[in-house]
């Protein structure tokens, strides 16, 4: 009987899944965010160039350099000596005090390993920062333009993105006097990228002095520092806020390898920053990928301490990208083109172009605008929606200087069958 009542009513686990019954919801913590425009647009560019068409991806921040040889034989090397166990979860010793080294070398600041936590890419460490010291309800002030994944990090950890808009006249640069008029009680940090993604815009020393003291004057306020384009500077010397009296105490910089050493598959950055964030950072970072990739580690650690002859070889070409692009730009007529000082992004006002149509097409903004250029052009760009300044639009000169003449050729042409 009792065998005979299974073979009745039992169902294959097949047969009850089809008939299962769920909501298609996601969490409303994955709702609030949104989608990497920069990312958006270059799937398409991929897209387009799998169908055959010619396009010039302009869409993304990543050096077209391939990582310096010296750089992988230490990897190859790691490999052969088994670098192969899961690494410790802030990062190996030796990476930690190489870091350190290069911040007492190069920026004259002083760092412990213990100070230190190695993590995939200096994007895990910025939200690492966010999520270990915003809560529900905190205030973190973004100075815009801003990189497209500021603001939705900060969302990710409850707070509340409070936007600075910073303008073409002022060089992208918030001022100390904007900084103190956007603090609150509930104000938790600032956000700082310098050089900037993706103006290229880079602070004075000065200037950081400046926004140094606004934040000195307000108890439990912090800085993140986003200084991954430290060495793609073309002012001279790269300066951070954590240099000033009581400033380190406040601030978390974050850096890595990504941009200087042409490393951004191998998905290594650090923050440096009080032993008590870090550490905070480090457990949190426990319980959702625990430590970096050990042979990357081991990359890193070689690039820190060979030769940075290969830092500034790349630093040098960035730069004459950069008087090249400013000059074909500024030959285009309705846009308007500052110069940038550091990163590798172009920035130019595009706004005159609102209202122009092609064909059917209306162009209501700079997303629409780099659409129209992906589509008509085939250059691959990013609307500066996405950064926070609609007027403007990004392109990237971290290609070659054939690309980018071409690329400036068919964006000039395409702006100008607009009517």
């Amino acid at each position: 009987m009792h065998a005979k009542h299974r073979g009745k009513n039992l169902q294959s686990p097949h047969e009850a899944q089809t008939k299962t019954h769920y909501m298609a919801k996601l969490s409303e913590r994955l709702n609030r965010l949104a989608p990497s425009a920069t990312l958006v647009m270059s799937q398409k560019s991929s897209e387009m160039k799998a169908k055959g068409i010619d396009v010039i991806n302009l869409s993304v921040g990543e050096p077209d350099f391939n990582t310096p040889d010296g750089i992988k034989e230490s990897a190859k090397q790691a490999i052969d000596d088994n670098y192969s166990k899961y690494s410790p979860v802030p990062g190996y010793l030796g990476l930690r005090q190489a870091i350190a080294d290069k911040l007492k070398r190069e920026n004259g600041l002083d760092y412990t390993p213990a100070e230190i936590l190695v993590s995939n890419g200096a994007k895990q460490c910025v939200c690492n920062a966010v999520l270990a010291l915003v809560d529900d309800g905190d205030e973190v002030i973004i100075p815009a333009p801003y990189w497209v994944s500021y603001p939705q990090m900060v969302k990710l950890a409850g707070g509340i993105p409070v936007i600075v808009p910073t303008g073409f006249g002022q060089n992208f640069k918030m001022t100390a006097s904007q900084l103190e008029a956007a603090i609150t009680p509930k104000t938790r940090m600032l956000i700082l990228c310098s050089p900037s993604n993706p103006t290229g815009s880079v602070y004075s020393k000065e200037e950081l002095r400046a926004l140094a003291e606004v934040v000195l004057r307000h108890d439990d306020l912090f800085v993140i520092a986003d200084e991954i384009y430290e060495h793609i500077n073309y002012t001279g010397s790269h300066e951070s806020i954590a240099q000033f009296d009581g400033m380190r105490e406040r601030t978390i910089i974050i850096n890595g390898v990504s941009k200087a050493y042409a490393m951004t598959g191998w998905r290594i950055g650090y923050m440096a920053g009080p032993e008590w964030i870090v550490k905070g950072c480090n457990k949190l970072q426990g319980q959702y990928t625990s430590g970096a990739c050990s042979v990357s580690q081991k990359a890193a650690e070689a690039a820190y301490t060979q030769s940075q002859e290969c830092v500034e070889e790349m630093r040098r070409a960035f730069e004459r990208r950069r008087d090249l692009i400013v000059e074909l730009a500024k030959a285009i007529p309705g846009l308007e083109v500052n110069r940038p000082e550091g990163a590798f992004y172009l920035f130019p006002k595009c706004s005159s172009f609102y209202g122009k149509h092609f064909g059917d097409k209306v162009i209501a903004n700079s997303t629409d605008l780099a659409l129209y250029l992906l589509e008509e052009a085939h250059v691959a760009t990013v609307g500066g929606d996405a950064f926070g300044d609609p007027d403007c639009f990004r392109m990237s000169y971290a290609t070659s200087d054939d690309n980018i003449r071409e690329a400036l050729k068919r964006i000039g042409d395409a702006l100008a069958r607009l009517t």
